[in-house]
């Protein structure tokens, strides 16, 4: 609702569908970095005062500052920002083409000459590049239709990690879309340990995410998986309650707790 309120949805999908919205809760990820930074603040301010604050902070204007470029085109140009799918105002080519295989993608981008003129250089395709319909990165946008198919029918017969490491080995931007499995086989996230395998009281195994980030001095730990419906009862009722071992069978005994 807030990425909705905030004018998120009118900016994401194509210009020939209705308003997709971006992925997730959008607003939910962007609020908690201005919150973080107001408590730091407050906190410093009680440090060296000893006085505390109250922090007002609006989800939707926390949001609103990552559409800026477009607020600034409507107040200088009068241009409406709308859906345009793939396609960007600054790169051409900038989409994801079909790959070898059930479902397989690869992302490519050319931000400059250089990277356009390496993937025709690649693609065997010498002949775009005397072509006046992609001669310029405004030309190609004005014709990216026409040239995301021509891209899409070299990549279609291609592996998408293969296609990856050879764009990237000549510079350009490209990556192999990742579902799940891939994910949960990244090369990055394993070096970094992101994903850890806990032993479950219930399902036997199961796999959590690690920190985002990394502090040389205190570290971020896994204390244990999710705890399970009642699995803290005795912690809470010896130690918080003050039961001992008599009361607490007796509970058990009576069904009271399991």
């Amino acid at each position: 609702m807030a990425a909705a309120v905030s004018g998120f949805y009118n900016l994401c999908g194509w210009a020939d569908r209705p308003p997709s919205g971006p992925f997730a809760a959008y607003t939910d990820y962007i609020a908690p970095r201005f919150g973080a930074v107001s408590v730091l603040a407050a906190l410093d301010y009680r440090r060296r005062t000893g006085k505390g604050q109250y922090i007002d902070q609006s989800q939707s204007e926390s949001a609103l500052h990552f559409l800026t470029p477009a607020f600034l085109d409507y107040a200088a140009n009068g241009r409406m920002e709308q859906g345009r799918g793939n396609d960007d105002t600054n790169y051409a080519p900038h989409g994801v083409y079909p790959a070898l295989g059930d479902d397989r993608w690869i992302a490519i981008a050319c931000g400059t000459e250089e990277h356009w003129r390496s993937l025709c250089h690649v693609m065997n395709r010498n002949d775009l590049l005397s072509n006046e319909d992609f001669a310029t990165t405004a030309a190609r946008q004005s014709n990216s239709e026409q040239l995301d198919k021509i891209i899409g029918e070299w990549t279609r017969v291609l592996a998408a990690n293969a296609t990856e490491v050879l764009l990237q080995g000549l510079g350009i931007p490209a990556a192999a879309l990742q579902d799940t499995k891939d994910v949960s086989h990244d090369p990055q996230l394993a070096s970094r340990g992101y994903l850890t395998e806990l032993k479950h009281p219930v399902y036997g195994k199961t796999v959590v995410e690690g920190s985002r980030f990394r502090l040389s001095r205190t570290p971020a730990t896994i204390a244990g998986p999710a705890p399970t419906i009642g699995g803290d009862s005795h912690c809470v009722l010896q130690s918080i309650l003050g039961y001992d071992d008599g009361r607490i069978t007796e509970l058990v005994t009576a069904g009271v707790i399991q």
